[in-house]
């Protein structure tokens, strides 16, 4: 049996109406009154025009963001935004993704920024690199979320970035001039009543908005797990350590995990990030999948900025186990 044959007065008759309604952007009803036809059959004419693939619709964005896949991420974790550097940005090295990353994540922090906000920023080289590509801010408070860790490069210390980020729109910067990792709760409690770091701590009650980076519980993949001995490093991944953000970390359910590296480290704690309006996360990469999905179904990220890679593989996990 042969399909049946469209007529071209029923497919111009449907493509007049689309266009008053696309171009032109006439209401159904005023439409169905011009046509003779009910509002209902309006609205099932130019949603057939649609499957036929008489209407096509097509987004331009001014960003390199995948909006379909955006939108995948965003409801399936119930996340206020999420934006997914799509397919074609997302082939790149590492280092030049994490340009991009932090290119995208500097245009949404100039964005949402307000001269009321009190901003974090956690040591991460992904966040570095957003720091180098923010060019506009209001004058506001810029916050050290945890310490440096020892033997990195002076250019990618968050000292440095809290006071360049500050510097872009003039406002005052709280360092943290600190180790991340310290040897004992004792050199901690110490480091931590120091005056200069004292005043940092204290700002983070007053947090509006955080920029964190997403880190997996491996080698390379967190400045924490770098920064411990190896016998350190498998007695915690044994307890369940999946994910790590400011030198805190989540077991793969997103619950705060609580290990003898909370009390020597410099940072910001669990509840303190759980009490932020706004923390934008940047996890990128399939080797950090798990630790993203982790720390998602935390609850304690309102905004996510990854790649088409861990954006895909985040989906399966969340397709596998739905997040609650």
């Amino acid at each position: 049996m042969s399909a049946k044959k469209i007529r071209m007065t029923d497919t111009i008759t449907a493509a007049s109406i689309a266009h008053r309604f696309y171009v032109q952007g006439r209401s159904k009803l005023e439409i169905a009154e011009e046509f003779g036809i009910s509002r209902f059959k309006a609205a099932r004419i130019l949603a057939a025009a649609q499957e036929t693939g008489l209407v096509r619709i097509e987004f331009d964005l001014p960003v390199p963001v995948d909006l379909p896949m955006s939108d995948e991420v965003r409801a399936a974790y119930g996340l206020r935004r999420v934006l997914v550097l799509n397919r074609a940005e997302s082939k790149a090295d590492r280092p030049e993704l994490r340009r991009r990353i932090g290119s995208l994540a500097a245009q949404l922090l100039a964005e949402l920024a307000t001269p009321d906000d009190v901003i974090g920023l956690a040591w991460a080289r992904s966040v570095n690199a957003m720091a180098e590509a923010v060019e506009s801010l209001p004058k506001c408070p810029i916050v050290q979320l945890c310490g440096v860790q020892a033997g990195m490069d002076m250019r990618d210390r968050s000292v440095e970035t809290v006071g360049r980020v500050a510097a872009v729109g003039g406002g005052y910067a709280y360092p943290i001039y600190g180790p991340l990792v310290l040897p004992d709760r004792r050199t901690t409690d110490i480091l931590r009543k120091q005056p200069g770091i004292a005043e940092t701590f204290d700002q983070f009650q007053h947090l509006t908005k955080a920029v964190v980076s997403i880190g997996a519980w491996r080698q390379g993949e967190s400045t924490v797990y770098d920064a411990l001995s190896p016998s350190e490093r498998d007695s915690i991944g044994r307890r369940g350590a999946t994910a790590e953000i400011a030198a805190r970390l989540f077991d793969e359910n997103g619950n705060a995990l609580s290990t003898g590296l909370a009390h020597h480290v410099l940072a910001i704690t669990h509840e303190q990030l759980r009490q932020v309006p706004e923390v934008i996360a940047l996890g990128y990469t399939e080797p950090k999948a798990e630790a993203i999905d982790a720390v998602l179904r935390s609850g304690i990220v309102t905004t996510l900025i990854t790649d088409a890679t861990a954006a895909e593989r985040i989906l399966e996990l969340a397709a596998q186990r739905p997040p609650e």
